[in-house]
């Protein structure tokens, strides 16, 4: 009897440490910001990553190796929209004269630019955005691996964290990359929104995001989006050194 109310009382507090542990843990899932009030994350996204709500509604990430693929893709995607989100509105400002949608086009470029081969920038472009991406493809499969710089032997980058350099020489982050890191990804999901509208926008309308802001502004029921359907500025082609290339206007209307 005395062996057994001594098993009972070392059992006692494991159940108890159990309980406690799936307290804490339902009250980290209550705790969680989701998507959505009342939704149920799916399994694989506990809230580790940077930006997660729980929102995979098509399941996409459920097989580990894609969810690290798109996470990449992701945060690749919305630095390159942050950029070029900027980029038409900076051009904007300094040469309002220069339409951003025909900003690359050769007439348009700066000299000495002005007679570049497109045709070779272009191939050069593809090159080394193929090397970049090969090596990023390199680093998903075996994190770390690409580390050292390829050409300059001995140099390494610090990378804590797939995607992330730990580069912060002001600090800005106070020890806490994570936050950081969310607020990263939250602009840059905004800059990915923002930069489709304004080459949707350019497509309805032939003007660049500042001075379409600015007719509605003036006028806002007679420029605005239900005053845009079924129009499209979006030549059916453009001629590049002697080179025709179609275009496509995803903006619903006609040429």
């Amino acid at each position: 009897m005395a062996a057994l109310m001594q098993k009972s009382a070392v059992t006692r507090p494991t159940f108890a440490s159990r309980a406690g542990r799936r307290a804490v843990v339902v009250r980290a899932a209550a705790d969680r910001k989701l998507w959505a009030p009342g939704v149920v994350a799916p399994e694989y996204l506990k809230g580790e990553l940077a930006g997660d709500y729980g929102w995979d509604p098509l399941g996409l990430g459920a097989d580990p190796v894609a969810l690290r693929w798109y996470q990449q893709a992701e945060l690749v995607h919305a630095r390159w929209a942050m950029l070029g989100a900027a980029g038409v509105l900076v051009q904007e400002v300094v040469k309002p004269d220069v339409y951003f949608y025909e900003a690359g086009l050769p007439q348009n470029l700066p000299e000495p630019f002005t007679n570049i081969n497109m045709g070779g920038l272009l191939a050069a472009e593809f090159l080394m955005m193929h090397f970049v991406e090969v090596r990023r493809w390199q680093d998903i499969r075996n994190f770390g691996s690409v580390n050292d710089d390829p050409i300059f032997k001995g140099n390494k980058v610090s990378n804590p964290v797939m995607g992330y350099p730990g580069f912060d020489p002001m600090g800005l982050s106070k020890g806490n990359f994570k936050e950081l890191q969310t607020k990263e990804i939250k602009n840059g999901r905004l800059a990915m929104i923002a930069f489709m509208g304004f080459v949707l926008q350019a497509q309805a309308t032939g003007k660049g995001p500042l001075a379409a802001l600015s007719a509605h502004l003036s006028d806002p029921a007679g420029n605005n989006i239900l005053k845009n359907i079924g129009t499209c500025t979006v030549p059916s082609s453009v001629d590049v050194q002697g080179l025709s290339i179609p275009l496509t206007c995803l903006w619903p209307g006609h040429h």
